[in-house]
């Protein structure tokens, strides 16, 4: 039942989850969780990730389809936005919209995604875009297609899981120094070790301040990043890890909005600059500050099982005005809308796990069992006015000729919603030649949404059980087929036009593919091909407006990765994507192009006159896009790196992304946006 004016009150499920396990939580409410240690771990050509099934397992034995990309590729790449990370892996999309300093934007597999850090979710409702800071993170794993089994609420697309730095057991530190184009100036700091003596207190301290104009004129973000985090051995059973971490951002929204008339379209005028901004610079903002701080909890019970819980508490301060252009009036002007939003986000997630493990002369079964909560309220005060000022000349703005919003145009909305998951999930070895795997969760959600402004009450129930299910056979030569299907499910905290909640998404996908890593080589490939279903997809509504939504949309493709090493100095790392992507209607969807293909390249002197040095080059290829009858060019992108260790802990870098400077369409649906121009960043670090 949707839209109900019943009371708000629990459901029997969520009160018992709520107050029965939260006596578990008593004396540590304040704190909130990070992931596994095991997360993220090398083993030669293996790497084991507690991404996709929630308990350590190497990739290339699991029948689910995730990409990694450690801590040292995010430093060979210089990655500054989260966006940038699967850059050169396959199954992705991003940059389609731009750089936009304000927001972390990726397609999978044709669908949005959701964001998790340390397996938690992270929640980006409406404008309120919580941003992880990549010098902050150790790993970044990508679960591609549905992954509600595990995650509870999560788009048909996939999800994106960011494992925060922690605590080591030796000692190391780094400080570094960054300078580049667009006035990229910034200091980072990162130091660890053990606390005492025994090395059972151990502690991390990362913290980074950076400033940078945007790709546009007139816009620009500061940054202040600071994540302490400590661990704990309690006892040879018993460990705790404590992380928190703070940041606050303070700009001028970058707006890439542009519309088609003078970017796919000719004009008597010629083409918009790319850098041309349809804001209003000295009174669009974006400040925001997000805080968190929790726990992660390791008990082994005995030989069989062993607890883990997951717990962190985070808060977001948004203050936004963003103005953007939004329809055409004539050959030279258009007009503008406002996006105001002025709130908070308080959020708690919790994630319990009891894994019991048994083992037989020919198999080895893993049962996980597990109760996740999600509780997020949003309070805060919207407006969406149009138009908003005068007309500007899309050509030649000019800025200063409107209003500022008035308190009388703005509505104040609050949103509660709470949402808990029962999950089971069985992982069956036999002869350490079969794979199977089985998995079921029941998902209870409610969503209230207030209008306070107008005095309604809007109310959503929503139950979902989904399935997943898998099989893989383990090669002797390192040649891993499976098959899996998977299911999604994801509430909506966010309401279109007239104010209404939106229905759940939910999405569907069968994929069969095969894992390759042969023994004694560093590396793997990887290709599967998957048909994936969502419904009740949120889409740009034809006049520019919110998000509405439309029916099924479905997505079918062939994905190709590889990494490894070719030589001991030379490393390989290529991707091909085709995806076939349809909305409601049978037609090709827009921003999604059927084929993406990128290759990376590097090599390490370790000897003679230029030991030390390190090149590296890549080429990304993202072919042509549509949107209606309009087709937007495909494109090309060159990368380039060059890194050198010198007097022992020194290193100085420079990364150039296209390369070139290569003017292009990124993409097309209501609007069109340029993508990203050229970026040059140098960095200087000394390593202790």
């Amino acid at each position: 039942m949707r839209a109900s004016s019943r009371p708000w009150r629990l459901s029997p499920l969520t009160a018992a989850v709520r107050y029965g396990l939260g006596l578990s939580l008593v004396g540590a409410s304040s704190l909130a969780l990070a992931q596994d240690d095991a997360a993220e771990m090398a083993s030669d050509t293996l790497v084991v990730s507690a991404t996709a099934l929630k308990v350590a397992t190497p990739l290339v034995e699991t029948p689910r389809p995730v990409s990694t990309v450690e801590r040292e590729e995010l430093d060979e790449r210089n990655v500054q936005r989260l966006d940038e990370t699967f850059r050169y892996r396959a199954g992705v999309l991003s940059g389609h919209y731009g750089a936009d300093n304000d927001t972390d934007w990726f397609k999978v597999r044709g669908f949005d995604q959701s964001t998790y850090q340390d397996g938690l979710r992270i929640y980006r409702t409406g404008y309120y875009q919580w941003l992880p800071e990549p010098y902050g993170l150790q790993s970044v794993d990508v679960f591609k297609g549905p992954s509600s089994i595990l995650y509870g609420e999560a788009p048909a697309g996939g999800l994106i899981n960011a494992v925060s730095k922690r605590p080591t057991a030796e000692r190391q530190g780094e400080i570094e120094l960054q300078f580049g184009n667009r006035d990229h100036r910034q200091f980072a700091f990162d130091t660890s070790g053990p606390a005492t003596e025994s090395g059972d207190v151990r502690y991390r301290l990362v913290g980074l301040y950076k400033e940078r104009d945007g790709d546009l004129d007139h816009t620009d973000n500061e940054r202040y990043y600071f994540a302490p985090s400590l661990a704990v051995d309690l006892s040879d059973d018993t460990s705790v890890t404590f992380l928190a971490s703070v940041q606050k951002d303070d700009g001028v929204p970058t707006n890439p909005f542009k519309l088609l008339y003078g970017t796919v379209q000719d004009t008597p005028f010629g083409k918009v600059d790319p850098q041309t901004s349809y804001g209003e610079p000295d009174y669009d903002k974006n400040e925001r500050t997000q805080a968190s701080i929790g726990y992660e909890l390791r008990h082994r019970l005995d030989d069989t099982w062993r607890f883990e819980q997951n717990l962190r508490y985070s808060h977001m301060d948004l203050a936004l005005r963003s103005t953007y252009v939004l329809a055409q009036l004539d050959e030279r002007t258009a007009g503008r809308g406002l996006v105001y939003r002025d709130g908070e986000i308080d959020s708690w997630t919790m994630d319990n796990r009891l894994i019991g493990n048994w083992y037989t002369d020919r198999t080895e079964n893993t049962l996980l069992l597990g109760v996740g909560y999600q509780d997020l309220g949003l309070e805060g005060k919207e407006a969406d006015p149009y138009p908003f000022g005068s007309p500007i000349d899309i050509f030649d703005p000019q800025y200063g000729n409107f209003t500022p919003v008035s308190e009388d145009q703005l509505t104040d909305r609050k949103i509660d919603k709470q949402q808990t998951g029962l999950y089971v999930q069985d992982q069956l070895r036999i002869d350490d030649r079969w794979v199977l795997l089985g998995s079921v969760r029941y998902d209870q959600a409610q969503t209230d949404n207030v209008d306070r402004t107008a005095g309604t009450t809007q109310r959503a129930d929503d139950d979902q059980v989904s399935w997943s299910g898998g099989v893989m056979y383990l090669g002797a030569n390192g040649i891993n087929p499976y098959l899996s299907y998977t299911e999604s499910f994801e509430p909506q905290a966010s309401v279109d036009d007239d104010g209404r909640l939106y229905e759940p998404l939910e999405g569907e996908q069968w994929e069969a593919g095969i894992k390759v890593a042969p023994p004694g080589w560093d590396g793997y490939v990887t290709a599967a091909v998957f048909d994936l279903e969502q419904r009740n997809s949120l889409v740009t509504s034809p006049d520019g407006g919110r998000q509405e939504q439309s029916g099924k949309q479905t997505s079918r493709g062939f994905e190709l990765e590889g990494v490894g090493y070719l030589t001991d100095q030379l490393q390989l790392t290529a991707a091909y994507t085709y995806t076939d992507a349809e909305d409601e209607d049978d037609q090709r969807k827009s921003l999604i192009p059927r084929h993406q293909a990128s290759t990376w390249l590097d090599y390490a002197f370790q000897e003679g006159a230029l030991q030390g040095l390190k090149l590296g080059g890549g080429v990304r290829y993202v072919g042509g896009s549509v949107y209606g009858d309009v087709s937007v060019p495909e494109y090309t992108l060159v990368d380039a790196m060059a890194r050198y260790d010198f007097a022992g802990s020194w290193r100085a870098q420079v990364n150039v992304n296209n390369l070139t400077d290569k003017e292009y369409i990124a993409s097309c649906d209501y609007w069109c946006y340029y993508g990203e121009s050229r970026s040059v960043i140098g960095s200087l670090s000394y390593r202790f």
